[in-house]
């Protein structure tokens, strides 16, 4: 039998790890060797030419026209199955039945991830005529190198305990949008180290989301306060901190709050943690969108799985905008109004407050900032020039000193000096 064909009969006969199939570069290989059994029963040969540029332009958008078997085998260990899915949620012990199958579909896999093409050619009458591009096998993932397959059974499953599965398993961050959950290609990565002050706040948000990760009682929170304090920033620097303990955060607009039911119907059987970010979260009076954001929080029949926090960030600590002219009117009840309005705070169970800094405390921001740079030697430069930038930019904060030092480091780098500046 051609090894074209033997390879197509390998892949048709996949169990557990048959959803690789539909992952593109699988899925364009996987007609690749359909082609090619069509052209041995006597097709003609565009068929396997169209396959095969369809192939390796699928390797090339995806960087693996040199690592075959890196974009193979890295498709099996980003895959949603009983398996991955059972060890994602702390399973230990799998059926005979199932452990034979993940180890007979690993072994498959491993095998098709090292065919050149050479190995699909042979035997093709007139292939060699065609010119087509070639590929290089490369190896394997981490993960899925070694001879024993229960030994890389049991690689695969810690790997899923420590990364959960899936979309989860490669991914981070997402957004909620168009009712699906869309994961970020390129998330902020900011952490910890890079964000300055604030250690208390801080260190109340960690303390939350650690124990929300160890299965113990969180609170959502909300993040309010002053615009550049690092609100946003925290929470960022939190998912890139604790994501390897199968944290994982989705981006949610307000606007977008009432399908706050579907999010929660696809995460909520997921072994992963999730925070469910509202970023820049603020009502006017006649935006009756809070009220849904009331009802995900406490009270809801649609209440949050307990593998979901909240964290929203809002410039109000009370999120709905209230003016002088609101406490005055004809309405009979008028203070039940006000208290409703002002309710929706009270349901986040951690508000944390996030200060413009003083002077001081802004000008220490900026000496961490330059130590972290290299830039000691220039410090008392630099904070003189620091309260001139605060000046012209309308005040102090973290973001400011951040942008501040930018420009600074910049003109250092380039020039050696901070004169002009």
């Amino acid at each position: 039998m051609q090894k074209i064909r033997e390879a197509a009969v390998k892949m048709a006969s996949l169990s557990v790890y048959r959803g690789i199939l539909q992952q593109e570069t699988v899925h364009c290989f996987w007609n690749l060797l359909q082609a090619g059994c069509r052209v041995l029963q006597g097709d003609d040969l565009l068929l396997l030419a169209q396959a095969w540029g369809e192939f390796f332009s699928s390797l090339c958008r995806h960087g693996s026209c040199d690592e075959l078997a890196a974009s193979i085998t890295r498709a099996a260990l980003y895959d949603e199955n009983v398996f991955s899915l059972g060890c994602a949620a702390g399973e230990t012990t799998f059926s005979p039945a199932l452990t034979a199958a993940v180890e007979r579909d690993l072994a498959l896999i491993l095998e098709l991830s090292v065919l050149t093409p050479d190995d699909l050619l042979d035997g093709i009458e007139g292939a060699d005529t065609l010119c087509l591009p070639r590929w290089e096998t490369g190896c394997p993932v981490d993960v899925m190198q070694g001879k024993d397959l229960a030994h890389i059974r049991h690689n695969m499953q810690e790997y899923y305990s420590c990364n959960g599965c899936g979309l989860y398993a490669r991914y981070r961050a997402f957004i909620w949008r168009d009712g699906r959950i869309v994961p970020v290609e390129h998330p902020d990565r900011t952490n910890m180290s890079d964000l300055k002050g604030y250690d208390l706040q801080r260190g109340m948000v960690v303390d939350n989301t650690v124990a929300f990760l160890k299965g113990l009682p969180a609170n959502n929170c909300l993040l309010y306060g002053d615009r550049g304090t690092g609100k946003s920033s925290t929470v960022k620097a939190i998912l890139n901190t604790y994501y390897t303990q199968r944290l994982r955060v989705i981006e949610m607009p307000k606007e977008s709050l009432m399908e706050f039911p579907q999010l929660v119907d696809q995460i909520a059987g997921l072994p992963m943690k999730f925070i469910i970010f509202i970023d820049d979260l603020s009502f006017s009076q006649q935006d009756t969108t809070y009220a849904s954001l009331k009802a995900v929080l406490e009270g809801g029949l649609a209440a949050r799985p307990q593998n979901t926090l909240i964290y929203a960030t809002s410039n109000r600590r009370h999120l709905v905008r209230e003016t002088f002219s609101d406490r005055v009117g004809d309405e009979v009840h008028r203070g039940d109004t006000i208290q409703e309005s002002l309710s929706l705070a009270d349901r986040f169970g951690l508000s944390v407050n996030f200060m413009l800094p003083d002077k001081a405390r802004y000008l220490e921001i900026i000496g961490k900032l330059a130590e972290q740079r290299g830039l000691e030697a220039y410090l008392p430069e630099l904070e003189m020039l620091a309260e001139r930038w605060a000046t012209a930019r309308g005040g102090r904060s973290p973001r400011c000193a951040t942008q501040f030092i930018d420009a600074a480091e910049a003109a250092i780098r380039q020039k050696g000096s901070l004169q002009g500046f």
